[in-house]
């Protein structure tokens, strides 16, 4: 990495700030004087002409983001000879630095933080970009309210030349469970990272414990933490959203809803004006000197100067307010008027779903649909593989559409042709679905033969075997090679169909029933082998012969 005092693009190293496993990062000064955050990645994660086209890609998104609350992307070059991103610099501690020094965060200023920290997020979020990277080291502190950095990079993560290498494994006890067990990532990851990160500011301690990343993980996964003595203002709100189940979480603007259900916003000091009357011209300011260990600090014969606001003008104020040309210490803008009423429509505060309904409801379904496929085998061997054939495909293209449709609102944002586009593309899809499918299916059947075969050896009757076999296929078809992608789509439909409790037992009643019909007339009418003329092992036949010989 360069050592301070070179230059990187237009910019001029002054000192490095921090440095984490995507690159180092260090204050930089621009042409015009201005200051930036500015991280030199490394090579491992930009080391080809395809991670460098994905980071301009993703840049482009990340440009998007506009609020004061995130250190927006001012500039990047993918390109270059020292691959670097520019964002804005935000003179102030990390929130790890911050509890190490100062102590956790109480009262007034926790739930300030917890909001602020909503905000960022849901700033992030409304450009359809996600984090993924929520932690204490990535929420800096400007004043008393938190910015966060950092955001979306995360997503160069995703290349499989480098997880293999465990660069990215990131901070375990902020990453989601989902995140851990290999699922795609939703905006309900990053909120089960911003309860991870609140719980450190409250009380100092990761909420999952220290120790080896595996127990931390493990932890993560089965929802045991520690939150000791989180203040009861936002220990339901923590508790809920830190759930291993992201279905069950609340969503952010219904956390901030109840973080500020009234929406007051008492900018009184600098660092917590809106964006116009933050964003200063640092021409005239005097050069901040870094220390060794990152903290900023001014020269001793530095006094304090005048900084020009911008144009407020250029900025949307509200409606019959008058826009600000000047502030001086202690005075208050002068458009802070009492909030508006909630409008119509507006996010509602949170409240908990019944306990445990929803856990039961999907355990519930997925156990019901395994038992579906175990006993429609036995009722039906081909016709049920050739439903569950049709399945597989049409869920694994389904994943495949899914996820390009995700990847090209990631890059360049939401457009109202991407439904359309979606339906056009599924043909596509179907047929690069079809191999990973043909493969699961012939493992799954291999695997149940198998089994069906060494269950000859006890001479069990022939619908109980039957159902042996079915209830391997459904196993191996759920674990198999490629399975991902038919779990995933299964796990979102379960998830679906149990957001609300009704629609789950109602679900879970279906599958019910579909089973029963299927166990009453294996009972009643045996086995059916048609569309074909008998079993599989009649006379005559290879593995009619097999049987003959035990």
């Amino acid at each position: 990495m360069p050592p301070s005092g070179l230059r990187v693009g237009d910019y001029r190293l002054l000192a490095k700030i921090g440095e984490g496993g995507m690159g180092v990062v260090h204050l930089a000064q621009a042409r015009d004087g201005r200051r930036v955050a500015l991280k030199v990645l490394r090579p491992h994660i930009i080391g080809d002409d395809e991670a460098r086209e994905r980071l301009a890609r993703e840049v482009a998104s990340l440009r998007r983001v506009r609020s004061p609350r995130v250190a927006e992307v001012i500039d990047a070059d993918p390109w270059g000879p020292t691959p670097f991103v520019a964002t804005r610099y935000v003179p102030g501690l990390s929130l790890h630095e911050h509890v190490r020094e100062e102590g956790p965060l109480a009262g007034e200023d926790l739930r300030y933080f917890a909001a602020g920290l909503a905000e960022a997020v849901l700033a992030v979020h409304s450009v359809g970009v996600l984090h993924r990277d929520i932690k204490p080291s990535n929420v800096l502190l400007e004043g008393r309210a938190p910015v966060l950095i950092d955001f979306g990079l995360a997503r160069l993560a995703d290349d499989p030349r480098l997880t293999v290498t465990g660069w990215l494994l990131g901070t375990p006890g902020y990453l989601a469970p989902e995140i851990l067990y290999g699922d795609d990532a939703t905006t309900a990851a990053d909120v089960h990272s911003w309860a991870a990160t609140v719980a450190f500011a409250a009380t100092g301690r990761p909420p999952f414990g220290r120790g080896p990343a595996m127990a931390v993980m493990d932890r993560v996964r089965r929802g045991e933490h520690e939150l000791g003595d989180l203040p009861d203002e936002v220990r339901p709100l923590v508790e809920a959203a830190l759930v291993a189940d992201p279905a069950t979480r609340p969503p952010l603007a219904a956390l901030l809803a109840d973080l500020r259900p009234r929406r007051e916003r008492e900018w009184a000091d600098v660092s917590t004006m809106p964006l116009a009357l933050a964003t200063v011209r640092h021409d005239d300011d005097p050069t901040d000197v870094i220390a060794t260990d990152g903290q900023a600090t001014a020269p001793d014969d530095a006094q304090p100067t005048a900084r020009t606001l911008v144009d407020p003008a250029a900025v949307d104020a509200p409606s019959g307010t008058t826009p600000l040309t000047s502030l001086q210490p202690g005075a208050r803008a002068p458009y802070m008027q009492p909030p508006p009423p909630r409008p119509e429509g507006a996010p509602t505060r949170w409240r908990p779903p019944p306990n445990g309904t929803p856990k039961v409801q999907r355990g519930l379904l997925l156990g019901g649909m395994s038992a579906l496929v175990a006993l429609g085998f036995a009722t039906a061997p081909y016709l049920a593989l050739a439903v569950i054939g049709v399945a597989a495909l049409g869920l694994r293209a389904y994943s495949w559409t899914a996820e390009a449709a995700r990847d090209r609102t990631w890059r360049r944002g939401a457009r109202w042709y991407d439904g359309p586009l979606a339906a056009i593309s599924t043909p596509w899809y179907l047929l690069v679905a079809t191999g990973g499918t043909l493969m699961l299916l012939l493992w799954s059947a291999a695997l149940a033969c198998l089994v069906g075969l060494a269950t000859l050896l006890f001479r069990p009757p022939l619908e109980g075997a039957l159902v042996v076999m079915g209830a391997v296929l459904a196993f191996s078809l759920w674990w198999g090679p490629g399975s991902r992608r038919l779990r995933s789509p299964v796990r979102s439909l379960v998830l679906t169909a149990t957001r609300a409790a009704p629609l789950g037992w109602v679900s879970v009643g279906i599958v019910g029933v579909v089973g029963a019909l299927c166990a009453y007339a294996l009972m009643t009418s045996g086995v059916s082998w048609d569309p074909l003329p008998g079993a599989p092992w009649r006379q005559g036949t290879l593995l009619g012969d097999v049987a003959n010989w035990f």
